[in-house]
C-alpha cells in the first residue's frame, strides 16, 4: 500500500468518525415516544408512581451527567403538583436496562399514573422539552372537563 493510499484511508476514517459523532450528539437529549413500554411499580425501588406523572431517571454510579439531570428533574417535579422524580441506579440492575431498552445514562422517562411511558430522552434533556411533554399531562383533556 502506498503512503498516499494509507493517508486517504486514514482521512476517510477520521471524517466518518466526525460525522458519526455529530449524528450521535444531535440525538442526545431528543424527545422520543415511549412506545409500548410500561414501568412496573416493583422496579421503582419501593417508590410509588405519582398521581399525575413520574419522571423516572435511569443512572449509574459512574455517570458524569446524571447529577445534572437529577437536579433538573428534581426542580421540575418540585414546581408541579402531582409530579414526582424517581431515580433508578442501573449499576447492579442490568435486567432493568434490558427490560426498558436503556442504552445510555442518563435516560429519562415521563411515565403516567398507570406506568405507561409517554416520552423518553437519552442523555441530558432540555428543560423546555420536558416541560412541553409535561404540558400534555398537566392540561386536562376536553372529555375530562365535562
Amino acid at each position: 500500500m502506498t503512503v498516499s493510499a494509507a493517508l486517504a484511508i486514514t482521512g476517510a476514517v477520521v471524517a466518518l468518525a466526525i460525522v458519526c459523532g455529530f449524528i450521535v450528539r444531535a440525538q442526545d437529549g431528543r424527545r422520543r415516544t415511549g412506545g409500548h413500554l410500561q414501568v412496573r411499580s416493583e422496579d421503582l425501588a419501593g417508590q410509588p408512581l405519582a398521581t399525575t406523572a413520574t419522571l423516572v431517571q435511569f443512572s449509574t454510579q459512574l455517570c458524569a451527567r446524571c447529577p445534572q439531570v437529577r437536579r433538573l428533574l428534581g426542580q421540575i417535579a418540585d414546581q408541579h403538583a402531582g409530579i414526582e422524580h424517581v431515580e433508578i441506579d442501573l449499576t447492579n440492575r442490568n435486567d432493568l436496562a434490558t427490560r426498558y431498552h436503556v442504552l445510555q445514562t442518563p435516560t429519562t422517562f415521563l411515565v403516567d399514573a398507570s406506568g405507561m411511558v409517554l416520552s423518553r430522552w437519552g442523555g441530558v434533556a432540555h428543560r423546555s422539552a420536558i416541560e412541553d411533554a409535561l404540558a400534555s399531562v398537566l392540561t386536562p383533556h376536553p372529555q375530562e372537563q365535562k
